[in-house]
């Protein structure tokens, strides 16, 4: 196929050109890994690409680690009953940790009714950063806000123009850790 131009805006062509091979990678299969001294963008799972997982506030447990099992993340955001709005997050850790059992003996209820509300980190509990600082950062930078802090996954704001904030991305310390090619 000879390469193909479309005229976009009088100033603007795009070219269209033919793949020089008969057989590509298959996306998502090839490794892929970060240095110390690369972007932190490159390690934050944004939300402008990305859906977000969610389970809802009055999900039992059991659902909501199944849920985030079948999705393949350790991590979701927590939506009200009427799901219009992010209310907390939940962590792999919350479920499997210590949370559900020190709910338990201050309810005395049995693990089959602890519900996600009971144990997820409410939004004013969180530690977050704010994209404008994620673009001046390097994965070093984050892996070392990760150790410091303890916590397993950071949310990263954004601050709309008419000001209100809002969810654009998430860190995890296992992606970074993960991903993350140590070159001495």
């Amino acid at each position: 196929m000879p390469n193909t131009m479309l005229k976009l805006m009088p100033t603007t062509m795009l070219r269209l050109k033919s793949v020089q091979s008969d057989s590509l990678p298959i996306p998502g299969f090839e490794s892929w890994y970060v240095c110390a001294t690369d972007p932190a963008l490159s390690v934050m799972i944004d939300f402008r690409s990305r859906a977000s997982v969610t389970v809802s506030e009055t999900a039992h447990l059991n659902e909501a680690l199944g849920h985030m099992k079948h999705t393949g993340v350790r991590c979701a955001f927590v939506v009200d009953e009427k799901k219009d709005a992010v209310v907390g997050m939940l962590t792999a850790y919350d479920i499997l940790g210590e949370k559900p059992q020190q709910h338990m003996r201050f309810t005395g209820i049995s693990h089959d009714n602890v519900l996600v509300k009971d144990i997820m980190q409410k939004i004013s509990d969180w530690r977050v950063t704010d994209i404008k600082d994620i673009e001046q950062s390097t994965v070093e930078d984050i892996l070392e806000i990760f150790n410091e802090t303890g916590v397993t996954h950071l949310p990263v704001m954004e601050t709309t123009e008419s000001n209100e904030q809002r969810l654009r991305g998430l860190l995890s310390f296992a992606k970074v850790k993960r991903l993350l090619v140590d070159l001495a």
